[in-house]
């Protein structure tokens, strides 16, 4: 069995409680743009696949993998008439200044992986600025080798072009390698790069979803210790 050498995570429903993170800021910049009108805000919730009634993002949503630019682009059309430029603005900044609930105790779960010897990074679909702006609120910036998001250059999952990167900078074998994600997105984008998958339910996603396509499924991140001893890579 191939020993492992360095884990590459999604953000958002890995690292971070995808509903308690991102649920209310789906609700804010709902009510931010319907400014009141019932009609635009149930239209909004519609489009972005938010339930008003319970407060929680659907299973089905696009905004759990798509990227920053596509909820751009969805908040717009639904919008004609406003500025994309403005709009995208608003939702950019207000991404980046929200405050993410961390789905495991992070920075005791980083200092363990690294203690490990493992090389790790970060790979979302989110904007880069964003995402390091999350990795340093949480206290855990400095524990990557590679933090990329969908505009770094390497395109955005599923295609595999992050995950590739992040085995071209760490220098290491596609086989020696990890990609944790919440999502098919996430699953799909590591077995194109010869990655070991590992799907996690602090997403929105069930076993059910993720086990026909993950190598393994795990509760969170704080149990990828125990499945690295299994493998017997301590």
């Amino acid at each position: 069995m191939t020993r492992i050498e360095g884990i590459l995570f999604d953000k958002d429903g890995v690292l971070f409680d995808f509903q308690r993170s991102w649920g209310g800021w789906v609700d804010r910049m709902i009510r931010h743009f319907a400014a009141g009108d019932a009609g635009i805000r149930t239209h909004l919730a519609d489009v972005l696949g938010y339930d008003l009634a319970t407060g929680k993002i659907r299973r089905g949503s696009f905004v759990i993998a798509g990227t920053a630019e596509e909820v751009v682009d969805a908040v717009a059309a639904a919008l004609p008439g406003r500025d994309r430029q403005a709009i995208r603005q608003v939702l950019m900044d207000e991404a980046t200044n929200t405050q993410l609930v961390p789905a495991v105790p992070l920075p005791e779960t980083f200092r363990d992986l690294r203690g490990r010897g493992l090389r790790l990074g970060v790979a979302t679909n989110d904007i880069e600025r964003a995402a390091r702006a999350h990795l340093r609120m949480a206290g855990i910036e400095g524990d990557f080798d590679f933090i990329a998001g969908s505009d770094s250059g390497y395109g955005a999952k599923p295609a595999p072009g992050m995950c590739d990167a992040f085995a071209r900078q760490t220098g290491l074998r596609p086989d020696a390698l990890v990609m944790v994600g919440d999502s098919t997105h996430d699953i799909d984008a590591g077995r194109a790069a010869g990655f070991t998958t590992i799907g996690v339910l602090t997403g929105v996603a069930t076993h059910e979803d993720l086990a026909p396509h993950a190598d393994v499924v795990l509760s969170n991140i704080a149990a990828l210790g125990p499945w690295l001893d299994g493998r017997g890579a301590t």
